[in-house]
């Protein structure tokens, strides 16, 4: 019998040093949890108590060294059924208390041993409160995370972790997007049809559509507006995904187009940036971003109050007082985070266009933004009419 690889540890008793080491030199020290290696990302801290595969395959968090707020997590196992993508993303997973048991009848492994055998380096038993205080003073900042034979001087690990690059500028979202066209048919009856530009999709919200009698076809990141417009679409979606859109000039301009003939369009979290951008308001990078399934959103147009799943480090600079004009008529703020007044949604009042910064899909988190697809559909339906 062949020895287990040594980049995994084969249990959680077998206690294997880690560090985790900020890149204004703050250490935490702990237990290697997944893979043993090294591994360097941006520090974020995600506040859901659950959900934690959903965040975990969800390609919104490429390049991201994940700290759990929830001490304890693991509790459910790993199964083959919640996976929100072909893979666990993040760049590395940071928990206090893993699991030692996993308890659920759908469970086919335990959390660790998932990111093991996907090669995700984590640690465990390390002061997660403490960690999330400081990133919530000092802002989102480059970690990197060592055990093994990995482990060095603390001035070289340092130093590992200032070489990496920063999430400012980065453009990430072909690296996690499809590479080909593929079609996610409507449940039951189709009624229409919507081009999905993946920029890091969630398979949930192709899902989300197709319940709703919606053909959907996913197109690359870098699909332009021939593509789109060869599956003769009703409407136009462009999701979630990594990076900085201040990088996603095309898709900018892909967008502009669509707006000017009119097609309706619905974005979520990077597809609202992008919108933003193409209205012509700018980006900026928050100082911690948001990232739970735990956020209050008012949707000013109802005056109602969601709570909602989130993931972005980026926003959109738009005013919230007033209507602003854009090269595509008027626009408004359609929703805004009540926590701290960020930009949650847009709605354009003269083109059939809206977007919303968070993740109405409800995989992993609650369900109160599930209107939104409704809302869509609404928009395809008025403008068929229309036509």
């Amino acid at each position: 019998m062949t020895a287990p690889a040594p980049t995994k540890p084969r249990s959680w008793r077998e206690r294997v040093p880690a560090v985790l080491v900020l890149e204004d030199g703050r250490t935490f020290h702990g237990e290697a949890y997944g893979a043993i290696g090294e591994t360097f990302g941006e520090a974020v801290f995600n506040t859901g108590m659950s959900g934690y595969q959903e965040t975990l395959t969800d390609p919104s968090y490429h390049r991201q060294v994940v700290v759990m707020t929830a001490p304890q997590i693991g509790n459910t196992g790993w199964n083959d059924e919640d996976d929100e993508s072909k893979q666990i993303w993040v760049a590395g997973y940071v928990v206090r208390d893993p699991a030692r048991v996993a308890s659920n009848w759908r469970a086919k492994r335990s959390l660790d041993e998932e990111l093991a055998d996907q090669g995700i380096v984590g640690i465990s038993g390390i002061d997660t409160r403490a960690l999330t205080r400081h990133l919530r003073e000092r802002g989102a900042m480059r970690v990197g995370i060592f055990s093994g034979d990995k482990l060095a001087e603390p001035a070289e690990l340092l130093a590992r972790v200032q070489q990496a690059p920063e999430m400012k500028g980065a453009d990430l979202c072909a690296e996690v997007a499809t590479t080909e066209t593929y079609v996610v048919p409507a449940i039951g009856e189709k009624k229409f049809t919507v081009a999905a530009v993946d920029l890091g999709i969630k398979g949930m919200t192709p899902h989300r559509m197709a319940e709703r009698g919606i053909e959907v076809h996913v197109l690359p990141a870098n699909a332009t507006a021939e593509d789109i417009y060869a599956v003769d679409p009703d409407g136009v979606f462009f999701s979630n995904g990594p990076g900085d859109p201040a990088t996603a000039d095309q898709q900018v301009a892909v967008l502009r187009e669509v707006l000017g003939r009119g097609t309706p369009f619905f974005g979520i979290c990077f597809g609202n940036q992008i919108l933003g951008r193409a209205l012509g308001f700018g980006t900026y990078k928050l100082k911690y971003g948001h990232r739970g399934i735990n956020q209050p959103v008012q949707d000013r147009t109802t005056g109602k109050v969601e709570v909602t799943a989130h993931n972005h480090g980026f926003a959109v600079e738009a005013p919230l007082d007033r209507v602003s004009d854009t090269p595509f008529g008027r626009a408004e703020v359609s929703h805004v985070c009540l926590n701290d007044d960020v930009v949650e949604g847009l709605q354009c009042l003269d083109t059939p266009a809206f977007s919303v910064q968070y993740h109405p899909e409800a995989a992993a988190g609650p369900h109160d933004a599930a209107y939104l697809f409704d809302r869509f559909v609404e928009l395809m339906t008025r403008t068929t009419a229309g036509s």
